[in-house]
């Protein structure tokens, strides 16, 4: 692994470093990393007995996701994610059981409160990019004080989507961060066949900062977006983040790694584990001990609980929440198709 880095992959503090995250924020920061991976233990055990939809584990990323998103102010900033960035979206403010709630098929409960600045995660690879350059050039149109935080998969960098998006970003000088989470595996395409260049160095012929860090250094990872936010703010356009890391789990829940990674590979990508090397520099800072690990990961465990059973509670999805928060005034096509769908429901 490469790029920027603070820590070296046992935890220690490289010559020269100065971490911008206090101790105590780094703390936080590894909180948010153990939420996520009690999230996907359980959500993948629910997955494999029939209770939960198609999940894709954060696990391995986790310091890309936290590092980046800690960088952001929940009360003016938004987040476009993908689909592997559920401790950024909940730290954003999005309630976890409503997380939860949308791969349980509980429909409008899974509905994002108006308050959170976090835009729906979107089906098709990288379309999610346009709607974040449009959404962070409509900031800056307005002059209010946000910058949009967009996450892809290196895979999307292989998108039409996402060089669009990189040109008119760079064009407009739009107050957008893509942080671009190079876990070296579309599915089961490794990043080798996808292309002959470093990916961050796309961003210079769209005429804005191209980086890259190491994606399994919480430090790092911070670092760099933080600065990307401070230039955004001050009008300087976009930046693009390109993390380093591994995927340690499968692409989702459908998905069998073992059948196309090399041998040794998984084996590799949890000796680099983020959560281990960020856990190893607190001890030596001595603000971590198995004692602090266990009682924060028992707290984890019964909040992932907690947000679990608030879910199931939840109401099922209907068939007519396709038709809701579409138009503000359906048009009378629109009207007819739902009424039909009412009334072979009904039958």
């Amino acid at each position: 692994m490469a790029g920027y880095r603070v820590l070296d992959p046992e935890g220690n503090l490289l010559d020269g470093a100065h971490p911008r995250l206090s101790l105590e924020e780094t703390v936080e920061g590894l909180r948010w990393m153990l939420l996520s991976r009690a999230v996907d233990a359980r959500a993948t055990a629910m997955h494999r007995q029939g209770r939960f939809g198609t999940y894709s584990p954060v696990r391995g990323q986790e310091a890309s996701v936290v590092g980046s998103a800690m960088a952001l102010d929940p009360s003016v900033d938004w987040i476009v994610p993908s689909y592997r960035e559920l401790p950024a979206l909940v730290r954003h403010g999005m309630p976890l059981e409503r997380v939860l709630a949308g791969y349980l098929g509980k429909g409008k409960a899974a509905r994002i409160p108006d308050e959170v600045r976090l835009l729906p995660n979107q089906v098709a690879l990288a379309t999610q990019l346009q709607h974040a350059v449009g959404l962070a050039w409509g900031l800056a149109l307005q002059r209010r004080p946000g910058v949009v935080m967009a996450y892809c998969g290196e895979g999307a960098s292989s998108e039409g989507d996402f060089h669009e998006a990189c040109n008119l970003a760079g064009v407009k000088r739009a107050p957008v961060i893509f942080v671009l989470i190079n876990n070296q595996w579309a599915i089961s395409t490794p990043r080798s066949a996808q292309s002959a260049g470093e990916l961050h160095r796309r961003a210079e012929g769209y005429g804005f900062p191209g980086l890259q860090v190491d994606g399994n250094d919480l430090l790092a990872v911070y670092e760099v977006a933080e600065e990307a936010v401070r230039r955004a703010r001050a009008g300087q356009g976009p930046t693009l983040i390109e993390c380093l890391t591994h995927r340690q789990s499968f692409h989702n829940t459908t998905d069998n790694p073992r059948r196309y990674l090399p041998e040794g590979w998984l084996e590799q990508a949890e000796r680099e584990d983020p959560i281990r090397r960020i856990e190893a520099y607190l001890a030596a800072q001595g603000m971590w001990d198995d004692a602090t690990r266990a009682a924060v990961e028992a707290e984890v465990i019964e909040q992932v609980e907690e947000a679990l059973e608030a879910a199931l509670a939840m109401p099922a999805a209907c068939p007519t929440d396709l038709f809701d928060d579409v138009y503000a005034d359906p048009p009378q096509r629109v009207r007819r198709q739902r009424e039909e769908l009412l009334g072979r429901t009904e039958d």
